[in-house]
Formats: structure tokens, C-alpha cells, sequence
């Protein structure tokens, strides 16, 4: 896309929601943390219905330790790859306590050095909990800059390389909110809804889905 497309497209999708954030619960840059290692291949519905009973009771580094893995899994057992996510949780949280003081670092190295820690996990605790212009890309987002020709690139990182690139200093923050929300309820995999699409006249989708 040429940069006044791309910053058409931001404009239209910041029109329809000024001000995008996810749709994880937290309240806590730890409560984000833990939702999104339980995010993985995992919905944010179901990681929400979980949270909400596990929150209450431990929502600090501390008090997840209390719980322990055992403790933990009958919380997140709904969840996808729960003994995994139990263990790298409890885990990180043990490494927040002995080398951070029980907070959440502002560092990309370190975020991603805490065991269930991706890159896209540390850009979303980045951007949503300490306000840095990081973009997390994941399905939803890679699919759309394919299709639209936004931002396209063979893998994730690829992808999350070019949008760096394209993306307007005063879209970055709130770009990947705006990407995955279009990719979840408008450009969805099976059956993109091209017809109620605000960027459709900008995208480069060649098989985009006639109105009924």
C-alpha cells in the first residue's frame, strides 16, 4: 500500500473505535501477563471466564506461588495446554519475586527471558501495560496485512517487521488493537465480511466476499 492508503486505513479504523485496547481482562500489568501466556492457542472468552475465577484469589506473583501448579490448573483447566501454561506461570512468577521485586520488568529482554514469553507476548505487555508503541502480530493480524497488502511478509516476524516500517508514528500504539479486532469480527479467516469492510476499497484481497 502507498503511505496515504495505509494512513487512510488507520484513520477509518480509529474513526470506528478511537480508542482500541484488548479484550483480555486485567487490571495489573501481572494480571495482563498471566492473561496473555494463558491467551496461547487459547480465546480471550475462555481465558477471561478463567481469570475472573482466579484473579480474586491470586493476582500477584506471591499468591500464585501459594497456589502452586496443582492449585493453579483447577482454575485454567479449561483452558488449552493447561499443565504447560500452570507450570510457566508458576514458574515466572517465582522469577518476578527473586529478581524483580515481585513487578513486571519494562524490558523486552527480560519479559522474554520469563518462561511462556514470546515476543508477541512481550509487545502486548509492552504496549497495554507500560504504553510503548510495540505491534504484536499474531493470526488475526498476519492474515489481515496479507490480504490487504498492508504490511505482507512469509512469517510473523516478518510481518511485525514491516508494519514498523509503514505503520504512522501516530497510529503505532493502538495499530495492532485495530488489526486483530478487524481480523476477529470483519476479515475473518473463513469468510471475510468484505461487504460492512470500511477499508475494503483499500484492500489489494482479490477473492474479497460478494454482498448477499
Amino acid at each position: 500500500m502507498k503511505h496515504a492508503e495505509v494512513v487512510e486505513l488507520f484513520t477509518r479504523l480509529r474513526e470506528l473505535n478511537p480508542h482500541p485496547t484488548t479484550e483480555l481482562e486485567y487490571r495489573t500489568p501481572f494480571e495482563l501477563l498471566v492473561a496473555v501466556v494463558l491467551s496461547a492457542q487459547a480465546t480471550d472468552v475462555g481465558v477471561n471466564k478463567a481469570t475472573r475465577k482466579l484473579f480474586p484469589v491470586a493476582n500477584t506473583p506471591g499468591a500464585i506461588l501459594e497456589l502452586g501448579e496443582e492449585g493453579l490448573k483447577k482454575y485454567i483447566a479449561t483452558i488449552g495446554l493447561y499443565n504447560a501454561k500452570a507450570k510457566n506461570v508458576v514458574a515466572l512468577s517465582r522469577i518476578l519475586i527473586e529478581r524483580y521485586g515481585g513487578e513486571v520488568p519494562r524490558t523486552r529482554e527480560a519479559l522474554e527471558a520469563l518462561p511462556g514469553v514470546g515476543r508477541k507476548t512481550a509487545n502486548v505487555v509492552l504496549n497495554t501495560a507500560f504504553g510503548e508503541p510495540t505491534i504484536a502480530v499474531d493470526t488475526h493480524i498476519f492474515r489481515v496485512c496479507n490480504r490487504t497488502g498492508l504490511a505482507p511478509g512469509k512469517d510473523v516476524r516478518a510481518v511485525e517487521q514491516r508494519l514498523e516500517k509503514v505503520v504512522p508514528a501516530e497510529f503505532r500504539h493502538d495499530a495492532h488493537h485495530w488489526l486483530i479486532l478487524h481480523g476477529r469480527y470483519v476479515c475473518k479467516a473463513r469468510k471475510p465480511d468484505c461487504p460492512r469492510c470500511v477499508i475494503r476499497d483499500l484492500c489489494r484481497y482479490k477473492d474479497k466476499t460478494p454482498a448477499a
